[in-house]
């Protein structure tokens, strides 16, 4: 059965008399070491079948509470209330899904309801391939016959863009990439054919071309009586699939309404605050924070000699089944200092990988790295330790790098203790100096990451790699994690530390609109190898290659609702 059949087989009449999914009074409350915390409070929404509902806001606002509260997933210490929670199942009856058992859950989740979760390298089982993984709920539910279910698992992660299914099949969720592993979820979660999928930011870790397929799999499903309920902090992407907006600030819904109405003249001061820090071409040189305060002056120090050289780098990998992938393919750049040079290019590309060059973490099987016109990647480790500081990394997922034991304090602490030759308390004013240069109280230090917010971690992050005094910053995907108004806090920060430190930076991300606002040259990728370069002006606006215009043709614009 192919997934097309599935979705004609599951479709909804226009005129069906009852929304799809009723929510009424909603609260859900956390007790915490802290005290009770109170969530979500006395929401209420409606989900007609074959509407896509979004639901925006910064972190902390609720979404993804009220997303696991719709699935019975708050935890031990929550208490969720409601007057009504009601979704018409596939043989057409209301489902009451208040006080539903375990077992009664079993039966709802992955066939009813579809739960696509944001961070999937924790979601997906690292001791089951992905196929395995896919055919969980096909089976659980009897969908196909177990004669089909491995076709039918390999249609399901082609319908996503997932390249060479059959083999992707048989890999598990470390061997591969980030974009690859949220196709792979995105394709567990259409398995069981549910009649609500509830997506939390769940083209967070793709690339607009990507991102482009998966939204078009959401209309497709809507099209075919599916309701969505989408969790993004991307107003763009809400802007161009959503028939609906419903906007939350701690806890509550503070406006909801048509998309194209409530995104182009918002009625709430929140919801004028989300739009305005969007990255756009009309806000480059400006603060996202702060719209009318301009930012520093960063000009690239191009009279001296470059801060790094990659010259003709190239690198392959084992695949599984003995053959080589050319991960990065004679690739050659440089970065001036006090310059920021953007890497973009979809999942795969070898961005990521580069980056790891750039920092010796991976050796080249060809080519060199000259760091301040030394070599660099040709150094054996021992003599490239000391040199290390000069060179930091702030990476996408802090809380997966920071040892979880350690506090704030001892995170920051690590590089004073390797490179800094400070005594301890020359070192805790030091820590204090840099929580303060990241706009963070001191009083956060003996919390643990887990204690801290995304933003904050990522902060805690900036101010680990700033100990180290270094030159160069190699940012992989650093706020792509990251509602848009803090990740608006975090770009400012970032420009405010380059205009003030003469600091250069690789910045690698698949948000154009982020690197556009961000950088002053960009390099575009593909396939391993570079395909276009340049600086903003010129390649936003007169692309030479044709990938590069569908990258750019490939973002969401308010424009297009």
């Amino acid at each position: 059965m192919n997934i097309q059949a599935s979705l004609q087989n599951f479709q909804t009449a226009d005129s069906a008399p009852s929304p799809l999914l009723a929510v009424e009074g909603l609260n859900v409350a956390f007790q915490t070491s802290q005290g009770h915390v109170d969530a979500v409070r006395d929401l209420s929404l409606q989900i007609a079948p074959g509407e896509i509902l979004a639901l925006v806001g910064e972190s902390g606002s609720g979404k993804s509470v009220t997303a696991r509260a719709l699935v019975g997933l708050t935890g031990p210490r929550s208490t969720a209330k409601a007057s009504k929670i009601e979704l018409i199942a596939h043989d057409g009856r209301p489902l009451d899904l208040l006080g539903l058992s375990e077992k009664a859950w079993r039966h709802v989740r992955g066939r009813e309801i579809g739960f696509i979760l944001q961070d999937a390298l924790v979601s997906l089982d690292p001791l089951r391939t992905i196929g395995r993984e896919i055919a969980e709920p096909i089976l659980a539910h009897r969908l196909v016959p177990r004669s089909l279910v491995s076709q039918h698992v390999a249609q399901l992660l082609e319908r996503v863009g997932v390249p060479e299914p059959e083999s992707r099949m048989e890999q598990y969720a470390h061997q591969l990439s980030g974009g690859l592993r949220q196709r792979a979820l995105i394709a567990s979660a259409l398995g069981g054919q549910p009649r609500l999928l509830i997506a939390d930011e769940p083209t967070t870790a793709l690339d607009v071309s990507v991102q482009k397929r998966v939204l078009a799999i959401f209309r497709e499903l809507a099209a075919a009586g599916h309701g969505i309920l989408l969790i993004t902090h991307d107003l763009a992407v809400a802007a161009q699939l959503a028939d609906r907006v419903a906007v939350m600030q701690r806890g509550r819904v503070v406006e909801t309404g048509p998309a194209r109405l409530l995104l182009s003249d918002p009625r709430h001061d929140y919801t004028r605050q989300l739009l305005a820090a969007v990255p756009t071409t009309a806000k480059r040189g400006r603060r996202l924070s702060a719209p009318d305060v301009p930012l520093p002056p960063r000009q690239p120090d191009r009279s001296g000699e470059r801060l790094l050289e990659i010259g003709n780098v190239s690198m392959s990998f084992r695949r599984a089944d003995g053959s080589l992938l050319r991960a990065v393919s004679n690739v050659s750049l440089h970065i001036d200092r006090g310059e920021t040079l953007g890497v973009v290019g979809e999942s795969g590309s070898g961005k990521t990988t580069l980056g790891k060059i750039a920092l010796a973490l991976q050796h080249p099987d060809a080519g060199e790295v000259l760091f301040e016109g030394r070599p660099w990647s040709a150094l054996s480790e021992r003599l490239r330790r000391p040199l290390r500081a000069g060179m930091q990394t702030i990476s996408q997922d802090p809380l997966s790098s920071f040892n979880p034991r350690f506090t704030v304090e001892r995170i920051i602490e690590q590089p004073l203790l390797l490179y800094g030759g400070l005594g301890r308390s020359q070192r805790r004013e030091k820590i204090v100096e840099l929580m303060n240069l990241v706009g963070l109280p001191a009083d956060l230090l003996a919390r643990r990451p887990t204690a801290l917010s995304g933003g904050q971690r990522q902060r805690v992050s900036i101010a680990q790699a700033l100990a180290a005094t270094p030159k160069l910053l190699v940012c992989d995907e650093p706020v792509s994690a990251l509602d848009v108004t803090t990740q608006a806090q975090v770009l400012d920060l970032l420009v405010d530390l380059q205009a003030r430190f003469g600091l250069s930076m690789i910045f690698i991300s698949h948000d154009l609109g982020v690197i556009q606002h961000i950088s002053h040259r960009i390099v575009v990728m593909k396939h391993g190898a570079i395909v276009e370069s340049g600086s903003v002006k010129e390649v936003f606006e007169r692309p030479q290659h044709a990938y590069t215009r569908e990258l750019i043709a490939s973002v969401p614009r308010f424009g297009d609702t």
